[in-house]
């Protein structure tokens, strides 16, 4: 009677470990479908992008430049208006590098005065 269960119990653990196995398999191989996906040099861009695009940092620093891209070409056409003069379109675009590139530095510090600026307008007592 013991071999028969011994048997039994046996042919159980068998029928137990090669489930397990297969288990076992099928994640393998669904990982490595994960993996391959993953290393495809268009999905390793586009994941890579999807990062870039999500990082804050990443927009507020692109955010900045555009702000001190279009204040240093506000200010360049401000300081021409319609100049022909070479020596004027010169010192424009010099002008429209200096204000873009302290406008980008100095980003933070410009909202902060420009949202106080708002408020100070825009405060309780003045909006009718």
């Amino acid at each position: 009677m013991k071999k028969t269960e011994a048997a039994l119990e046996l042919k159980q653990l068998i029928i137990t470990r090669e489930s397990e196995l297969e288990l076992e398999r099928r994640a393998l191989i669904d990982q490595f479908h994960i993996t391959y996906e993953s290393i495809k040099p268009l999905n390793m861009i586009r994941d890579t992008f999807k990062e870039v695009v999500s990082s804050p940092e990443i927009k507020t620093g692109a955010a900045n430049t555009v702000i001190g891209l279009i204040a240093g070409h506000a200010a360049k056409k401000l300081f021409l208006r319609n100049s022909d003069n070479p020596i004027t379109k010169l010192l424009g675009e010099v002008l429209e590098r200096v204000v873009a590139n302290k406008t980008i530095k100095n980003a933070e510090d410009i909202k902060s005065v420009t949202g106080l600026l708002i408020k100070t307008i825009t405060g309780p007592g003045n909006i009718k």
